[in-house]
């Protein structure tokens, strides 16, 4: 009777004594409890575990929560520590372009035996994406600075090189001065002012190149967009006057609304090409290639939908064909 009743508590608390001696846990938590806008922090999962025990990591995709995004990862590290376990890090590379306080929901790792599937789950990990204040105490001032001008003495070994780099100059000038003098005055000769074709030309014929050189498809999608976005800002530049090789994206959207240019369709175009460009350049990401051909055609449609009318040039004939089959 005895022996019964041992075995029937014996297998009655197996499950525990098993639970117990696997003596699994998980946690997670960010490199920092705060960040500004942009930044990359690590999100690490930690697993301690029997050295024996086959444990089903978490993989986490995209994101972690509204607004964090995963740019890479995981990267994963084994170690053993003390009585026969090891440790299992995980290390995704975040950012925020948003900010905020976000919460990000357990993670969890699980194991899977004769009594089913067990989960081990880490806390909630909190973090808070911050913007740069760069406000003064009097909100009255127009224009301030965002930190007070400080002014280091200068050196005379600083001063040196300006002062050997304006010697330079001013003999360079003598120079030309002089050889101008002398040989400045022959007969000027005529000059054939060239025949400067519309920017909606070069845009296509730019736009062509880039497709046949199918810099995407070999996995080159971070050059494809840079050679995109500059064809369409040298376009900006051609047909509207809009200088936006040095602006940002917001810059230069808000520079072509100022030359009367409507908020249509053609702007959107224009706006989702430039702002796809941007995450791919900055924020590492990989869109799909239906993501790149769309982009390409948005780019293609901005340039045929606001090119300047006219009398057709020897460059339109050969553009006909193709805005047509568009």
């Amino acid at each position: 009777m005895s022996k019964v009743f041992l075995h029937t508590l014996v297998f009655i608390m197996s499950p525990f004594l098993l639970l117990k001696g696997q003596e699994i846990s998980v946690s997670a938590s960010f490199d920092t409890s705060a960040i500004y806008l942009g930044d990359q922090i690590n999100f690490s999962v930690v697993i301690d575990q029997p050295a024996d025990v086959s444990v089903t990591l978490p993989f986490l995709k995209d994101t972690l929560a509204k607004n964090i995004e995963i740019l890479s990862g995981p990267e994963i590290d084994t170690a053993f520590i003390e009585n026969g376990k090891i440790r299992i890090t995980e290390k995704y590379l975040i950012t925020s372009f948003d900010s905020g306080h976000y919460v990000v929901t357990p993670v969890y790792a699980e194991i899977t035996d004769h009594a089913g599937i067990k989960r081990f789950f880490s806390g909630y990990s909190e973090i808070n994406v911050l913007r740069v204040d760069i406000t003064p105490t009097d909100t009255s001032q127009a224009i301030f600075d965002i930190v007070r001008p400080y002014r280091a003495p200068v050196t005379f070994g600083e001063l040196v090189p300006w002062l050997l780099l304006s010697v330079i100059i001013a003999v360079l000038i003598w120079l030309l001065i002089r050889i101008y003098r002398r040989f400045g005055k022959k007969s000027k000769e005529v000059i054939i002012p060239e025949n400067i074709e519309p920017a909606h030309v070069i845009a296509f014929r730019e736009l062509e190149r880039l497709k046949e050189e199918k810099l995407w498809q070999s996995g080159e999608t971070k050059k494809y967009y840079t050679r995109l976005t500059e064809i369409l800002r040298k376009y900006l530049e051609n047909r509207f006057g809009v200088f936006s090789m040095e602006l940002t994206t917001s810059e230069t959207l808000d520079a072509l609304l100022k030359t009367n240019f409507s908020n249509n369709d053609a702007f959107h175009k224009l706006k989702h090409v430039l702002t796809s460009a941007d995450f791919v350049k900055f924020a590492k990401f990989k869109p799909e290639p239906s993501d790149n051909e769309s982009n390409f055609e948005f780019a293609w449609g901005f340039v045929l939908e606001t090119k300047k009318e006219e009398t057709d040039s020897p460059g339109d004939k050969g553009l006909k064909s193709k805005e047509e089959s568009l």
